[in-house]
C-alpha cells in the first residue's frame, strides 16, 4: 500500500517508515520539522536502501495538505503529527488545541477529497487518565489531566463521528511509553532541548550531556517508591502500526482502539539500573518532589492487540536500554551532527 505518514521524520514515525518498507509497503513522509530533524531522512534511506519520498508541509495549512494528497494519492494515512509534551500543553493550551485539531481536520478533509479510506491515529495511554490498571480499551470513560491528552480524546471522538458519516476505517493506537532505537543505531529519539521523557534523559546523563537525573517522587505506593510505567520498544510499536494497517485495509472494522504496550510495570529506578548495567555507565540521580499530574502506576492490557492484530511486544527492557545506548553513543549530539 502507498501510505502517507504525517510526522514521519519524528521518533516513532521514522521507525514506522522503516518498518513499512521492510513489510513491503510504500511510505511517503510529510513533516515540517517542528519537532524533528531533516537528518533523519538520510538515515532512513541508509537503513532501507530506498530514497523515501518526502514533502515539507505544515498540516495546519489546509490547501497545501490537500495538494500533497492529490499528488501522492495514498491508500492509507498514519497520522503521527502533533505537539506532544504534557507539561508544555498545560502552559500553552491554545497552541496545542489549534495545532493538533487543525492538522487532524486538514488530514481527514484531504483523505475524503481523494478517496483515501484508511487512517491510523497516533493516540496515547493518557486518554485513560487515572483509570484502573492494567488499562483496557473497554474503559467506559476516557479522561485526561492535560490539554495534550484531551486533544487525543477529542480527535479519537472526531474520527469516530466522521467514520459514521463517511466510508473511512479508523485504527486508534494507544501507546504506553515508547523507548529504544533501531538496532542499527542510525535512528532513535532525539528531543529538541531538555528531554521531557525519562529514557533520553538517562542516556544524555550517560554521555555527559546532563549532569544528573532528577527522579520525580520517591514516595509513591510502589515497590521502590518511584512511578511504574509500561515501556515498549519503538520497533515493536512500529510493527503494531503495520499490523493495524493491514487489518483495517481488509475492511474488517470501521473504528477500533488497540493498546500497544508490554503489559509489564517497570519502575523509574529499575529502568535506571538496567541502563547502568547495559551501558557500563553510572547514572547519578537525586530524588526530587513529585511532578504534577504523574500517576503512580500505568501499564497496559494489550490482549486485544494480541488477539485481533496478532501483535505482541517481543523486545525486553534490556533490549530497549541496549538499543538506546547504541543510538546515543553513536550519535551523542543526535541528528544535529548529520
Amino acid at each position: 500500500m502507498k501510505v502517507l505518514v504525517t510526522g514521519g521524520a519524528g521518533y516513532i514515525g521514522s521507525h514506522t517508515v522503516a518498518q513499512l518498507i521492510e513489510s513491503g509497503h510504500e511510505p511517503v513522509i510529510v513533516d515540517n520539522f517542528s519537532n524533528s530533524s531533516p537528518g533523519v531522512l538520510l538515515r532512513i534511506n541508509e537503513i532501507t536502501g530506498r530514497e523515501i519520498e518526502f514533502h515539507e508541509v505544515d498540516l495546519t495549512d489546509t490547501e497545501k495538505t490537500l495538494q500533497v494528497f492529490q499528488e501522492v494519492q495514498p491508500e492509507a494515512v498514519i497520522h503521527f503529527a502533533s505537539h506532544k509534551a504534557v507539561g508544555e500543553s498545560v502552559e500553552k493550551p491554545l497552541h496545542y488545541y489549534r495545532n493538533n485539531f487543525d492538522s487532524s481536520l486538514s488530514v481527514v478533509e484531504a483523505m475524503l477529497a481523494v478517496g483515501c479510506r484508511n487512517i491510523i491515529f497516533s493516540s496515547s495511554a493518557t486518554v485513560y487518565g487515572d483509570g484502573d490498571v492494567p488499562m483496557q480499551e473497554t474503559q467506559e470513560y476516557l479522561r485526561s489531566g492535560s490539554p495534550y491528552g484531551r486533544t487525543k480524546i477529542m480527535i479519537e471522538q472526531m474520527l469516530g463521528d466522521i467514520a459514521e458519516a463517511h466510508p473511512i476505517r479508523v485504527a486508534l493506537l494507544r501507546y504506553f511509553n515508547p523507548v529504544g532505537a533501531h538496532h542499527s543505531g542510525l535512528i532513535g529519539e532525539d528531543p529538541l532541548g531538555i528531554p521531557n521523557n525519562l529514557m533520553p534523559y538517562i542516556s544524555q546523563v550517560a554521555t555527559g550531556r546532563r549532569e544528573k537525573l532528577t527522579v520525580f517522587g520517591g514516595d509513591y505506593d510502589t515497590p521502590d517508591g518511584t512511578c511504574l510505567r509500561d515501556y515498549i520498544h519503538v520497533v515493536d510499536l512500529a510493527e503494531g502500526h503495520v499490523k493495524a494497517l493491514e487489518l483495517i485495509a481488509r475492511g474488517d472494522v470501521a473504528v477500533r482502539a488497540w493498546n500497544l504496550g508490554r503489559g509489564e510495570a517497570v519502575s523509574v529506578l529499575e529502568l535506571v539500573n538496567a541502563f547502568q548495567e547495559v551501558s557500563g555507565r553510572e547514572i547519578p540521580y537525586v530524588i526530587g518532589p513529585r511532578r504534577a499530574g504523574d500517576l503512580p502506576s500505568v501499564w497496559a492490557d494489550s490482549s486485544r492487540a494480541r488477539d485481533e492484530l496478532g501483535w505482541s511486544a517481543e523486545r525486553t527492557v534490556v533490549d530497549m536500554c541496549a538499543d538506546t545506548w547504541r543510538w546515543q553513543s553513536m550519535n551523542p549530539d543526535g541528528y544535529r551532527a548529520s
